[in-house]
């Protein structure tokens, strides 16, 4: 099961092999030997009335109660409408037909149904193992090195002029799954990713910064393995230093959002502010100014970063919003009152980062924003939540990558150009060298 789990779902060879099952299926179902009277009339309504059935349901979760709270990618539509029409296809091949048409229609279903979602997740590049599309993280646990004190003593002098990387130290850094206590919060989430960089592997590590990181909805912490290869990247051009990167389960399960406050759904901001922050204090070695300290997320956990940079500056004084979404969101704004708030329209208004943001005058706090050129949605968003950043005090950046969308190459594209950033205002690297 665990090997099986762990199967590589982006593989191009597994790919194409289901790619080329739906075709043979597709020939299959079409032709039959005899055909029954007006059998292509039948197999060409079936293709139809599958595909229009697929295109409402596209609608109605896109538009009337919008499920997935942005527009899908046309290729997504595509899948969606195809798969459909191979089921409406498989369907009419139940009537009039011997047991083993009707075996090989079902099977059919499950290939038609598989290969768009298989389809799909690669196009937004976000799930590499089945497990990690299924919502389960199989992640081997990672053994924490011990605690040293000496760690903990912040020093005025930026490590990249302190810091001499020892004899021995690993060539690159340790990533896997850690459990966090929900002590103070209650909530269920699922286990966290974390990275430690070749210094906090050594037997005297420096203070290192940590940046806390959450994905999109629906997602999870073990998506975030690219985050990994542009650390491991950027430590072995800087002496081993990298900041420690812990991606965290602000959802619960991948088919929720509770948003990133304290409901009835969850007591997410609690768990994120008190139990994570408890863990990483009281197991890993970090510093414990707060400029050392950075918040991030994409899509859902950009909107959260936001939040939580902009509640609670005396913890973070960096954040890292990827294509964030503006407001606290779960499907519509009506749904979210109905929800989340109970009802409370003015609870509701008061969690909006722009609120929150509004009401306060920050110092010495810095807000990277990046987003797509090709992503309509949250583009402008990112763009508006740079701006109340920067008139509440905070020095802000914006970047906009061409020919990125909303999918793993946001992800990708915001990481590789807010990480140096981040090493700059970390010390990690000289001063103008990001």
């Amino acid at each position: 099961m665990q090997q099986l789990l762990g199967l590589n779902v982006v593989d191009q060879t597994l790919l194409y092999a289901f790619y080329g099952l739906s075709v043979l299926a597709c020939l299959y179902l079409a032709v039959r030997r005899p055909p029954p009277p007006r059998w292509l009339l039948v197999a060409f309504a079936g293709l139809v009335g599958g595909a229009l059935a697929g295109a409402i349901t596209l609608f109605i979760c896109e538009v009337v109660v919008n499920v997935f709270g942005l527009p899908l990618e046309s290729d997504t539509r595509v899948w969606v409408i195809s798969a459909f029409a191979g089921v409406g296809l498989a369907v009419v091949n139940l009537w009039r037909s011997r047991w083993w048409r009707k075996a090989a229609a079902v099977i059919a279903v499950l290939v038609f149904v598989s290969t768009a979602a298989l389809a799909i997740n690669a196009g937004y590049g976000l799930n590499p193992t089945l497990g990690a599309m299924l919502g389960l993280n199989q992640a081997q646990h990672l053994a924490l090195p011990a605690l040293n004190p000496k760690a903990r003593q912040d020093s005025s002098v930026a490590l990249w002029q302190s810091w001499t990387p020892p004899a021995g130290m690993p060539a690159t850094g340790r990533s896997g799954a850690v459990s966090i206590p929900a002590t103070a919060s209650g909530f269920r989430a699922r286990d966290a990713y974390l990275y430690l960089p070749p210094a906090a592997l050594v037997a005297d590590p420096p203070p290192l910064p940590i940046i806390i990181m959450m994905m999109g909805q629906p997602g999870g912490p073990e998506q975030n393995k690219s985050a990994v290869q542009e650390l491991n990247a950027l430590a072995q051009r800087n002496h081993g230093l990298a900041p420690l990167f812990l991606t965290i389960d602000q959802l619960g399960n991948p088919y929720q959002n509770p948003v990133c406050v304290d409901s009835d759904k969850g007591k997410v901001y609690t768990y994120v502010t008190t139990d994570v922050v408890n863990f990483i204090r009281t197991r890993l070695n970090v510093s414990s100014a707060r400029v050392q300290w950075a918040v991030a997320g994409y899509s859902n956990g950009g909107e959260c970063a936001l939040s939580f940079g902009a509640k609670r500056p005396e913890l973070f004084g960096s954040l890292l919003d990827i294509s964030g979404e503006l407001e606290p969101i779960d499907g519509s704004p009506d749904n979210t009152v109905k929800t989340i708030f109970g009802g409370n329209q003015a609870a509701f208004n008061a969690e909006k980062p722009a609120t929150i943001l509004k009401a306060h005058q920050y110092s010495d706090s810095l807000a990277i924003f990046t987003s797509g050129a090709l992503d309509p949605v949250y583009g402008p968003q990112a763009a508006a939540a740079e701006g109340f950043a920067r008139a509440a005090g905070m020095t802000t950046r914006r970047f906009v990558g061409e020919g990125i969308g909303h999918r793993g190459d946001s992800v990708d594209y915001g990481l590789k150009t807010g990480l140096p950033l981040l090493y700059e205002r970390f010390g990690l690297i000289p001063p103008g060298s990001s």
